[in-house]
């Protein structure tokens, strides 16, 4: 029998990507299969939906935290940032 898995396209938000420009090659080598794997997965294991935001996920890689959302009717994860703990929350 075989399985049938939707795939997700993800994206990644003009604010994000710059946010990612910024960090360090080693970490980018850490989060870039992260941010892969949401295509298979967009609510892994550990994953956390965030309070009072709009379909708001989040994944934690080290210090680092990837804030997205899941579009389940369009198949699309949009990555919107990508910041140290201490940062990530602030409006």
């Amino acid at each position: 029998m075989a399985s049938c898995v939707a795939k997700y396209s993800v994206e990644l938000k003009a604010s994000a990507y710059k946010e990612l420009e910024r960090l360090p090659a080693k970490l980018v080598e850490r989060i870039f299969p992260k941010l892969e794997a949401l295509g298979e997965e967009p609510r892994p294991a550990g994953c956390k939906k965030l309070k009072g935001g709009q379909r708001e996920w989040r994944i934690r890689i080290g210090d680092y935290r990837v804030v997205y959302v899941v579009d389940d009717a369009k198949l699309r994860v949009s990555v919107t940032r990508i910041r140290h703990r201490s940062e990530v929350y602030e409006a």
